[in-house]
């Protein structure tokens, strides 16, 4: 990977950027940080008060401002502000701050921040697409000024728990390549957000006099397909070797994108394969706890769609890394959509499901009944139905085993299956718990646990330095799995002994290295990265990593 030409606003030569311009670029802007050299030397005498600071006050300043806020929201847009005009300090702040910012730049602010996105909009960032672009993409794609590596795409049909928020959805994909950069030292300056406009069918968005996107219904079918196409093979163009991540599509468009690219481009889809890899660690940590294998486990999900099923196709891998056959380990993961247990027979289910619509089952309507006869060890909710792990759940789980497995993944929290504080409550303190959404600890009988979000930020950042340090060719399933098992082999003993079966969030990056060193070494051995193994993989990656300074 070359390093970023424009890294630090200190060259003095002739053609770089000087005074109002180099202010309002978000790259090169430091503020009242510039020293008086600098000043003299870019024009900005007199365009900036005369008193110099580090960059430690701007960012304890940045900080005293935002805790005065009454809102997330409010902060949120604070931060959104402070990127667009000083990229090196907003980073500073989220690095130094990860615990109190991501949930604010991330899950569960950014939820909010997208349904509000018009209203709050201020500053373009990334790039729109939309369906009336067909024909011109390779163009427009080369009106982006810098040598992307990484987009983060999104047709904004189902963002979070949400559902369809069109081109409002530009949130997250802004939202990933934040943490992208503070989580894993991804340069910024080689992330690109896109969102592909194709319409929404959201009434109350197209009924809004302040939404951004197209008011138009969602395009579909040939159309929509021909058009990500497109999308697709000038991106790759125009960007040789660039990392493609998909993020919060519908089911439907989800499983074809990723089944008809993942073999020829370097691509992956964050809610199918990082949630996966992420639900994966956090059960590798709770059989720490627990003393099982898992290929012994039994595993209940409530939801049947890209989440669900990603995770149950790695866990499916992982007990036949253990010795499991396929057919057992198959076996051992139940969904729960909708309309119920999926089994064989049923009529509807889409092929996502099919792998896990098992024979010999008679159909079990409801989610309480499905775990009374199927008797899990672990159950894992990602349907985005709030409050549906309910006390009688948890108890049941509780009665079935000594230390049962609950990960409510849903995000916002709104979406949350359970609190973390129902879980630990009804099962007694009992309860092996992850959650999608932040929870703050929760003493019970005089025990303190602190659970940690299975969050994909764990995963996505590092698996992402690994491909463009590597310079792979393809993102792999295999790659997903050593993820897991690096990321479970960070959670200590300390962590396991208070309930946290995930790192400490402020360990972000010495994760993300340890991943995509293990990424970058899947890369290598297979034959996909771009020349010979380096003979130190992790030092390799750890010179790739921006650090947000002055």
């Amino acid at each position: 990977m070359n390093r970023p030409a424009r890294v630090v606003a200190q060259s003095t030569s002739s053609n770089s950027q000087q005074g109002m311009t180099l202010l309002r670029d978000p790259l090169l802007n430091k503020g009242t940080a510039f020293t008086e050299a600098e000043r003299e030397a870019l024009g900005l005498r007199g365009l900036l008060p005369p008193c110099v600071l580090t960059m430690e006050t701007q960012a304890q300043r940045v900080l005293t401002n935002l805790r005065t806020l009454p809102t997330d929201l409010e902060k949120y847009v604070a931060l959104n502000a402070l990127h667009d005009r000083n990229e090196a300090l907003f980073f500073r702040v989220v690095v130094d701050n990860i615990d109190e910012i991501q949930p604010i730049i991330y899950t569960p602010t950014v939820g909010l921040a997208c349904q509000k996105y018009g209203l709050i909009f201020q500053r373009p960032r990334g790039m729109f697409i939309s369906s009336r672009d067909c024909g011109q993409i390779a163009e427009i794609l080369k009106n982006w000024p810098y040598p992307a590596k990484l987009i983060v795409v999104t047709d904004g049909e189902r963002i979070l728990g949400l559902g369809d928020l069109g081109a409002n959805g530009m949130g997250i994909p802004v939202g990933k390549l934040s943490l992208y950069s503070a989580c894993a030292g991804v340069h910024p300056e080689l992330c690109l957000p896109i969102v592909l406009d194709v319409g929404t069918n959201n009434e109350e968005l197209l009924n809004d006099p302040y939404y951004i996107g197209l008011r138009e219904r969602r395009l579909t079918g040939e159309a929509y397909d021909s058009f990500v196409d497109e999308f697709m093979q000038a991106a790759r163009k125009t960007f040789p070797g660039v990392l493609i991540q998909f993020e919060d599509f519908a089911n439907h468009s989800a499983f074809k994108l990723l089944h008809k690219y993942r073999d020829e481009a370097c691509v992956f889809n964050d809610d199918i394969q990082g949630t996966a890899a992420v639900a994966l660690a956090g059960l590798f940590s709770a059989l720490r706890v627990s003393g099982g294998k898992l290929r012994d486990q039994r595993i209940l999900f409530l939801g049947a769609g890209e989440a669900a099923t990603g995770i149950a196709d790695l866990v499916v891998s992982a007990m036949m890394a253990e010795g499991a056959s396929e057919a057992d380990a198959l076996r051992r993961n139940w969904l729960v959509d909708s309309r119920g247990l999926v089994v064989s027979g049923r009529e509807g289910l889409s092929g996502h499901k099919l792998r896990y619509a098992h024979t010999g089952q008679a159909p079990i309507a409801d989610f309480l009944t499905a775990i009374k006869t199927l008797k899990p060890t672990a159950i894992i909710g990602v349907a985005a139905v709030g409050g549906a792990f309910t006390p009688e759940v948890l108890k049941t789980m509780a009665e079935l085993n000594e230390k049962p497995i609950v990960f409510a993944l849903s995000n916002p929290t709104s979406k949350a299956e359970c609190s973390a504080e129902d879980a630990y409550r009804y099962t007694e303190g009992r309860a092996l718990f992850a959650c999608g959404s932040p929870y703050d600890p929760v003493t019970l009988n005089g025990r303190s646990f602190v659970p940690r979000q299975g969050n994909n930020s764990y995963i996505f950042p590092g698996v992402g330095l690994g491909v463009i340090a590597s310079g792979s060719k393809l993102v792999t399933d295999e790659m997903f799995m050593a993820a897991a098992h690096t990321l479970a082999d960070c959670v200590g003993k300390e962590d396991l002994a208070q309930g946290s079966l995930y790192p400490a969030l402020p360990r972000i990056r010495e994760v993300s290295v340890r991943i995509a060193a293990a990424v970058a070494d899947v890369a290598y051995q297979r034959g996909l990265a771009d020349g010979p193994a380096p003979n130190d993989v992790k030092a390799l990656v750890q010179s790739q990593m921006y650090e947000p300074h002055y």
